[in-house]
């Protein structure tokens, strides 16, 4: 039975649900509690949590945003039975036309997720970024964070 396939569609389809805004079918991509770390982005400690605390901060600085792509490769994939490690290197891009200083900010790393086959599904377990650089307007995340205060107001 072939895994590798629909795990990587998994993946390949967060990626673009995430850059779509389609937090629906985000959340539906995780387990009940998702181990979340940014911490080598200066996101803080790990934690764990729900699908909807995870698209609820999203929410709060995506939208602040025109575009997002995240563009993702060199995936390597390994399965054993209910559960699949996935590492792979991901570039971020940010867009806001017009921005004084530079429309885009990007961010450059590696991803290292787990998923588990969950009611006949691949579903996130664990997602950990791991930051290696950016370039860019490094301002763009501030002006995202006021653009998307003013846009849930």
């Amino acid at each position: 039975m072939d895994t590798i396939g629909p795990i990587q569609n998994r993946v390949s389809r967060f990626f673009i649900d995430v850059d779509d805004r389609n937090w629906e079918a985000v959340e539906a991509t995780m387990t009940g509690r998702v181990h979340l770390d940014y911490s080598s982005f200066g996101a803080g400690e790990p934690v764990y949590l729900s699908p909807e605390e995870i698209t609820t901060a999203w929410k709060e600085l995506l939208p602040g945003f025109d575009q997002t792509h995240h563009q993702i490769g060199n995936a390597l994939i390994e399965s054993k039975e209910q559960k699949a490690d996935v590492k792979l290197h991901a570039t971020a891009t940010h867009y806001i036309d017009g921005a004084e200083g530079g429309d885009i900010w990007v961010v450059y790393g590696t991803y290292h997720m787990t998923l588990v086959h969950e009611g006949g599904t691949w579903k996130f377990n664990s997602i950990r970024f791991n930051f290696k650089f950016q370039d860019g307007n490094l301002e763009l995340p501030v002006l995202a964070q006021t653009r998307a205060d003013e846009k849930a107001a």
